[in-house]
């Protein structure tokens, strides 16, 4: 696979139509823990926990399963003004510098929002908790309504890069439903 660098992502003016990377960076990373709640009211919108299970590093499988995940939000996500999310992950046996993700959000191929998370330097064989408040782009109602009513088409690509080099690459595709 071509090496894909931060800039090259940032410069993405739609969603990937593929991986762009081998799930090889599994060995490196593994995430156990991600929380989503909507800041203001504290509502919890969506968790998802590993079991407790001891960490393999070195006999993991790293087929594409587990890279995609589909969410369905209530509708008043869209009017959030901010979220919390919480990602708790484990480092393997090697340190990671410069650990970096990038996540872009897209409705129907147009750019929503893009986030830049730097985690700076991990130390190898631990377990990291990250928490980051950040606010959600407001949309006008006839783009939140279009989002409810096309399941699916609101994407995002989530990148992780150590060092500069791509080493995940994970997509989401995202529901609101009207309902709780």
């Amino acid at each position: 696979m071509m090496n894909i660098s931060p800039e090259k992502v940032l410069s993405l003016k739609k969603p990937t139509g593929d991986f762009l990377c081998s799930q090889a960076g599994y060995r490196l990373i593994q995430f156990l823990e991600f929380t989503i709640k909507n800041e203001d009211t504290k509502e919890l919108l969506f968790q998802l926990k590993r079991p407790d299970v001891p960490i393999q590093w070195d006999d993991i499988d790293v087929a594409d399963e587990g890279r995609s995940v589909a969410y369905t939000f209530p509708a008043n996500f869209l009017s959030a003004k901010s979220i919390a999310s919480t990602l708790v992950f484990a480092v393997g046996p090697k340190e990671l510098k410069n650990f970096r993700m990038i996540e872009r959000h897209y409705f129907r191929d147009r750019l929503l929002k893009s986030f830049d998370f730097d985690f700076g330097f991990c130390i190898p064989n631990t377990v990291n908790s990250w928490e980051h408040i950040y606010e959600v782009p407001q949309l006008d109602e006839k783009t939140k309504n279009e989002m409810i009513l096309s399941p699916g088409q609101t994407v995002s690509d989530s990148f992780y890069f150590i060092d500069g080099k791509l080493v995940l690459h994970n997509k989401a595709t995202y529901s609101y439903s009207s309902q709780k």
